[in-house]
Order: C-alpha cells, then structure tokens, then sequence
C-alpha cells in the first residue's frame, strides 16, 4: 500500500518564546526573593530608610532588577501572547483588556525598577522616602492592573480550566494586596505573599499555554484515500495520457 503525506496533524511546542518567558519570569523573581536585602517599614521616615539601606546599595539594586525590572519584560511578553490567542478565539474584549493590562503592569514594573536603582544610590532622606513611597504605591497600582490580566485571561476562553481559576483567586488575592501597598497599610502587606505565588503560577501558566504552537508532522494516508480525493478533471486528464 502506498503512503503519501496528505494531512496536518497539530503538535504543540512547549518552549516557546512566551513559554520560556513565562519560567523565567518566576526564576527571575526567586532569584530576587533571594538576594538579601533591607525591606524598611511603609511607616519608616526618610532617615529611617536611608540608614537601613546604608551599605546594601548593591543588594537592594539587584533585588529591583530580578523582581521589577527583568520581570517586566516577561510579563509584556506574555501578555501579548495572550492577548493574541485570545483574539484568535473571537474574545476582543478580553484581548484588548489583557494587552493593555499587561502593557500597563510591565510599565509600571521598569518605572519601579528605574525608582528602585536610584533609592538604591541616595543618601538624602527627603528623596528616599519619597522614592519609597512612590515604588510602594506603584506596586499597588501595578497589583490592580494584574488583577484585571488575571479576570480577563479567564473570560478569554483559551486557558484551561485549572488556569481559569487560578486567574480568578489570583484577582481576588492580588486586589486586597494591591489596596494595602497603595493605602500603604503595613499591617496588611502579609497578603502579599499568597498573592505572588499565584502570580508567578499564572504568569508561568499562561506562558506556556498560549505559547504553545502548531507545527506540522508528516501524516500517513492510503494512496486510495487520495484517488478518490482527485477532481474529475484530474482524472480525466490521466486517460488522455
């Protein structure tokens, strides 16, 4: 029986440009989380923060660069390619809200990044805390904007269902954390932390989801199959040879 290659039968890829930035934004802000750094009190005055960075400059530079800054570009990336499946599935609504949420987060995160790296080099107590203030309210705002990410690559439809959820509890999660850092209470930054493992789940998630392409693989068919696939016309033309 003669075989010849006459279908396309999907095959995803798992790493795939938003798939490995989704990993390596969660390794990146591990990598940060693991840098020692000084973390003074929203409550802190602005000597109080210059002398708690004192001599942790390179630290605290480092720590703003794995976990706003490298993190940002991650972020953007999947977000676009959510906002592109989406879009591939009839849901615009959620595409548009995904990309422009996405974008805004990743903005805010290089803003903080550029915020973090001159709090880093200060020793005036007026800009440092000002600068404090403002890369903690900024994670506020950046906290609601992944919120809406998070509701909008649930409604778009191309996730799992698994991912849905996580969506969803990471909206609710990083909304009451968002609300703390922007109102600056300190004692209710403790939500926080279930709120970034859900992130880094969700961005990771997605990543590797919606990165996932299709490629073509050979397929084997019965010649039978295409003879009797041919147009007349075709055929027709063979009896003439």
């Amino acid at each position: 029986m003669d075989l010849s290659t006459t279908d396309d039968v999907p095959h995803r890829r798992l790493l795939t440009v938003a798939g490995v930035a989704g990993i390596a934004y969660t390794l990146s802000w591990i990598a940060g989380l693991a840098v020692t750094a000084p973390s003074p009190e929203f409550t802190a005055s602005g000597a109080g923060i210059v002398a708690a960075l004192a001599g942790h400059g390179t630290a605290v530079a480092a720590q703003f660069a794995l976990t706003e800054g490298l993190p940002a570009a991650g972020l953007a990336i999947v977000s676009i390619a959510l906002a592109r499946a989406a879009r591939r599935s009839a849901a615009t609504v959620a595409a548009w809200a995904a990309l422009i949420a996405g974008a805004m987060a990743a903005l805010i995160s290089m803003l903080q990044f550029t915020l973090g790296a001159a709090l880093a080099g200060t020793a005036s107590p007026g800009t440092a805390h000002l600068l404090y203030d403002l890369v903690n309210r900024l994670d506020g705002v950046k906290m609601l904007t992944l919120a809406i990410l998070g509701l909008a690559a649930a409604a778009s439809g191309v996730l799992p269902r698994w991912l849905r959820y996580t969506g969803i509890t990471l909206a609710v999660a990083i909304t009451a954390s968002g609300i703390a850092y922007l109102l600056l209470l300190q004692g209710l930054t403790v939500l926080a932390a279930p709120a970034l493992v859900l992130l880094l789940l969700f961005i990771t998630g997605t990543g590797i989801t919606v990165g996932a392409t299709r490629t073509t693989v050979v397929a084997a068919v019965p010649a039978e199959h295409q003879r009797s696939s041919r147009s007349p016309l075709s055929a027709l033309s063979d009896t003439r040879r």
